[in-house]
């Protein structure tokens, strides 16, 4: 049953259409509260103390332990010293499988226990952000989140909104943002 389930979410995923992360650049980001772990331990990601901060990297996946999802963690992992030397909290969100969150979040195959991943029930706050998962030939979003990444400054202004299915590029495409508005902080 697990296995039809998981097939259903990977057809879903796939026959999924690009959304548009319709939060651009400029916007206020929305702040929230949300269930979150690291390492495998529980605690209460807060999007507005985070940016108190400094910048928030905040990264939605469709669901934990799927092909694109595990290497897009994988991905950021291996990317969490760049996020943390330019002074990011990075973050990541789902509502797929979140009872499997505190797994995923140690799963050295995975996040390997380097950054945050955050439970979305319903996918609200993917809804907030304008990035919920949109599929071919249905008119509602499904309860799941689009790959979808933003980079958010301190004031909450949404510095980057990248949205693509393919999880190979949204490492580069936040640590070039975040990059470029820190080297607009130091002129």
């Amino acid at each position: 049953m697990k296995r039809l389930i998981a097939l259903a979410v990977l057809a879903a995923v796939a026959a999924a259409t690009p959304a548009l992360a319709d939060l651009a650049v400029g916007a206020k980001a929305p702040d929230f509260t949300a269930p979150a772990y690291l390492a495998g331990k529980p605690f209460t990601f807060d999007m507005a103390a985070a940016r108190k901060k400094g910048p928030v990297v905040l990264y939605f996946f469709p669901s934990a332990f799927t092909g694109g999802c595990n290497l897009e963690a994988h991905l950021f992992s291996e990317a969490a010293d760049d996020f943390k030397a330019q002074g990011a909290t990075l973050i990541g969100v789902t509502a797929g499988k979140v009872e499997r969150l505190a797994e995923f979040s140690a799963d050295t195959t995975t996040c390997g226990g380097k950054f945050a991943v955050a439970a979305d029930p319903g996918a609200k706050i993917a809804k907030a952000y304008d990035s919920p998962m949109k599929m071919a030939g249905m008119k509602a979003p499904v309860d799941l989140s689009a790959r979808t990444s933003y980079v958010i400054a301190p004031d909450g202004t949404v510095l980057l909104a990248y949205d693509n299915m393919k999880a190979d590029d949204h490492v580069n495409q936040t640590l070039t943002a975040l990059k470029a508005w820190k080297a607009k902080q130091k002129k």
